[in-house]
C-alpha cells in the first residue's frame, strides 16, 4: 500500500479513486470501468510529473525520509552475493543501527557497510532508526581497517539522520568515535566509494562517506544539520523548517554543484519507494562505475586522491 507524504494528497485522492472503480469492476463483472480507470491514470501520472518536476528542498527531504525507500538490508539483499555479517566492535557492543560485512560485488570480494532505519516499528527500534552509537562507527572502522589488510574495496549505504545523541553515547566517546571513523575513511589504502540512500545527516553521515567518490540518490539530502535543527538555531522555530531547508544547500543537485558529491543517481518517478527494483538497480550501476573509476589506482594514489578531494571541497563557493 502506497504512503503518500502531504504534498501528493491530491495524487492520493486520484490514485484513490481509480483503485475504488477496480475494485468495484471486480465485485461485478458486468460493470465496465476501464476508460474510467484509465482516464484517471493518465490524470495521476501526469499529476506526479507535476509535483516531481520542481520539488522544492523541504519536499525532497520529505521523500528522503519516505518509511517506504529502500534501506540498507534491501541494498545487500539485492546487490551483494555471499553476504557474511561482522558484528560488535570488540570493546563494548554490536550496534544495529549499522550493518556490515564481506561480501561479493559482481563476483568480486568487498566489505558492505551501512546504516539500517529499520522497515517497521519493531525494526525501527531495534535499529534505533538508522542512528548509530559510538559502537557503531567503532565497529565501522573495524571492518574498514580489516578491508585495508585485505585489499578488499569498501562501499558504504549512507542513511541517518545523524549519530545518536543519547547520554549514554556522549559517556561513551560519539564524539570520538565519530572522528576514528572519518579519519580510518581518509587512511585506508583500499577504494571506498559511497551512496547516500536516503538521509545523510552530519557527522554521522560523513562518518561512512568521506569516500573517494560519493554518489546521492535524486531525492536523498544530505547536510551538516536537519532543517529542523537549523531551524530551531536559527529562528528559534523549528517550523521554520522550509526556510531552512533552502538555506542549507542539501539537495544532490546543490551538492553536485558545490563540488561535495560526484554524481546524481537518477530514481524512478515519485521517488524510490515507487519502484524499488529500478532503483536498486541503479544504485548497482552508479556503484559498478566509481568502482571501475578506481580500479587501477594504487594505495598512495587512493589515499592522496582522497585526501586532496576533501581539503579542496568548498573551494568553488557558494555563488558556483
Amino acid at each position: 500500500m502506497t504512503q503518500y507524504l502531504d504534498f501528493e494528497k491530491p495524487l492520493a485522492e486520484i490514485e484513490g479513486k481509480a483503485e475504488e472503480l477496480r475494485a468495484l469492476a471486480r465485485a461485478n463483472e458486468e460493470m465496465d470501468v476501464a476508460d474510467e480507470a484509465t482516464a484517471l491514470d493518465q490524470k495521476a501520472a501526469k499529476l506526479l510529473d507535476d509535483l516531481y518536476s520542481d520539488l522544492t528542498p523541504w519536499r525532497r527531504c520529505q521523500v528522503a525520509r519516505h518509511p517506504g525507500r529502500p534501506h540498507c538490508k534491501d541494498y545487500v539483499k539485492a546487490l551483494f552475493t555471499e553476504f557474511t555479517p561482522l558484528a560488535g566492535d570488540r570493546n563494548f557492543a554490536d550496534d544495529l543501527a549499522v550493518m556490515g560485512g564481506l561480501a561479493r560485488f559482481h563476483d568480486r570480494p568487498v566489505m558492505v557497510i551501512g546504516h539500517e532505519k529499520g522497515s517497521d516499528t519493531k525494526s525501527r527500534i531495534e535499529h534505533n532508526f538508522g542512528m548509530a552509537r559510538p559502537e557503531g562507527y567503532r565497529k565501522a572502522v573495524r571492518l574498514m581497517q580489516l578491508a585495508d589488510r585485505f585489499n578488499l574495496p569498501v562501499v558504504t549505504l549512507v542513511d541517518t539522520t545523524g549519530a545518536y545523541p543519547g547520554k549514554g553515547a556522549e559517556e561513551r566517546g560519539q564524539s570520538e568515535a565519530i572522528a576514528r571513523s572519518t579519519e580510518a575513511c581518509l587512511q585506508i589504502g583500499v577504494p571506498l566509494v559511497s551512496v547516500i540512500i536516503g538521509e545523510g545527516g552530519s557527522g554521522g553521515a560523513v562518518a561512512f562517506a568521506t569516500a573517494n567518490r560519493i554518489a546521492m540518490l535524486e531525492y536523498s539530502v544530505y547536510s551538516v544539520i536537519s532543517p529542523e535543527g537549523c531551524a530551531s538555531i536559527l529562528w528559534k522555530n523549528s517550523e521554520k523548517m522550509r526556510e531552512a531547508a533552502e538555506a542549507l544547500r542539501l539537495t544532490a543537485p546543490d551538492l553536485k554543484k558545490l563540488g561535495v558529491i560526484d554524481r546524481i543517481i537518477p530514481e524512478p518517478k515519485g521517488g524510490a519507494h515507487r519502484d524499488k527494483t529500478a532503483a536498486i538497480a541503479a544504485v548497482e550501476k552508479n556503484i559498478a562505475a566509481m568502482l571501475g573509476e578506481l580500479g587501477d589506482k594504487d594505495r598512495a594514489t587512493l589515499i592522496a586522491d582522497r585526501r586532496k578531494k576533501y581539503l579542496e571541497m568548498g573551494a568553488r563557493g557558494l555563488a558556483a
